[in-house]
């Protein structure tokens, strides 16, 4: 069977250069593609390993960055953040045309989709959550400094630059004209928060980006999908988690997803579990879930927009400019306050 994105000769033969024994006929198998990049997993007659590259179409490098995923997790080794062991990365995409991570396979479970929650009970469900938090707290709690990360990201200025980048995206994949867009921006342009202290931000964190331990799911065995890491405002990581609740996200994602799911905490409940565990206030507090709301409207649109222009034929793709408007409304509602 014919893989794209992938050859298993020109994998094995990168993992020998890189001082990997490969033992006996090297087997690989897609496990994710979609939207988001290639995942893989490889198997010899011994060891599992997970392979990650870029689609092969409708590349936009800013969410696919291979080095990104690599350097932050290969510098969170020893963290008490739980991530997979890193093991080789090819930079110039010298074996599969494309920039390439190789890490440990982590055995776990990975819960994407609502009915996969059916096989929790709730008391597990809502320890899950918690553990899911907690690490998003220790994760925010790690000195780059301390970990060789010190210029992995600009965060002098990040929240403004996060509203610039998205406002623009807007003008670069909008399918019609929505006030609520310009006036929001505008109105987060006019009210952004002073500079906190920066920390590592993973930049999509939810259940499905993370393996749970498969006997004991109240455990987090790893975080994954670590491409849009960078130096920031951590409450922009908190918000983004927090308005990932929204029912209207399954547009989105044109599935149910598991962290959309009504046996969840509520998005406030999140916020203050992970003030409480990180000891962090939860400061301007309106300004991030609007700029949270603000992104993941654009992303739907922009799901949308490649749909249109024939680069992506993922499920629903031409429907999740659906939850646009309504995102929008909700980070203008955001702002305001409490009514």
């Amino acid at each position: 069977m014919t893989l794209p994105g992938m050859d298993i000769a020109a994998l094995e033969q990168f993992l020998r250069a890189n001082g990997v024994e490969v033992e006996g006929e090297l087997r690989v198998e897609l496990i994710s593609g979609g939207r988001s990049n290639l995942t893989f997993a490889a198997a010899d007659d011994v060891s599992r390993w997970v392979v990650r590259r870029p689609p092969v179409a409708g590349l936009t490098p800013s969410a696919h960055d291979m080095a990104r995923e690599y350097t932050v997790t290969s510098a969170l080794q020893t963290s008490a953040v739980p991530v997979a062991r890193t093991i080789a990365f090819d930079a110039t995409g010298s074996a599969l045309g494309a920039p390439m991570t190789v890490v440990e396979f982590v055995d776990g479970t990975v819960f994407r989709d609502q009915d996969d929650l059916a096989a929790l009970t709730d008391e597990q469900v809502d320890s899950s959550v918690r553990a899911l938090v907690r690490v998003l707290a220790d994760l925010h709690a790690v000195d780059p400094g301390a970990v060789g990360l010190e210029s992995f990201g600009r965060p002098t200025g990040f929240v403004a630059r996060q509203v610039k980048l998205w406002a623009s995206q807007w003008e670069r994949v909008k399918t019609r004209e929505l006030a609520d867009v310009a006036a929001l921006h505008a109105a987060l342009a006019a009210a952004i928060p002073p500079e906190t202290s920066a920390s590592i931000v993973h930049g999509d964190f939810r259940i499905d980006n993370t393996i749970l331990d498969s006997a004991d799911p109240e455990k987090v065995r790893a975080v994954v999908d670590w491409e849009l890491s960078t130096l920031g405002d951590p409450l922009t990581d908190v918000a983004l988690m927090c308005v990932y609740r929204s029912p209207i996200f399954d547009v989105i994602l044109g599935t149910r997803a598991a962290w959309t799911s009504p046996r969840l905490p509520s998005a406030d409940t999140l916020a203050q579990a992970y003030a409480t565990a990180s000891g962090r206030e939860l400061d301007n507090w309106g300004f991030y879930l609007a700029l949270a709301n603000f992104k993941l409207g654009i992303i739907g649109e922009g799901i949308t927009h490649r749909a249109h222009q024939g680069s992506d034929t993922g499920s629903a793709a031409d429907r999740a400019a659906e939850a646009t408007p309504e995102f929008m409304a909700a980070g203008l509602r955001a702002l305001k306050g409490p009514a």
